[in-house]
């Protein structure tokens, strides 16, 4: 009987602690990456989010400034990168 209660005691803590943050109990994270490479990861990321949402303002303000001509140039202008980059991704 006391198998029992204390394994329903305990059914509680399944989900919280350090196995469910990713991390030992030494502070490292379980996927083998550090703390400076996380923080490297978020940083490329931002700067990659950065860089598309600028492109994206720029695409905007140049619609605002030329109309039509300002929406379907800077599309046409990124076709062969479009060409280039869907040849790269195939190679891998």
């Amino acid at each position: 009987m006391t198998d029992i209660s204390h394994d329903a005691n305990h059914a509680h803590d399944l989900g919280h602690g350090h196995a469910a943050t990713g991390q030992s109990l030494t502070g490292h994270s379980l996927t083998g990456q550090s703390a400076t490479e996380k923080a490297a990861e978020r940083s490329l990321e931002a700067r990659i989010l950065i860089t598309v949402l600028l492109a994206l303002v720029g695409w905007g303000l140049s619609i605002w400034f030329w109309g039509v001509p300002g929406l379907y140039v800077p599309a046409l202008a990124l076709v062969p990168v479009c060409y280039v980059v869907l040849i790269v991704i195939s190679r891998g």
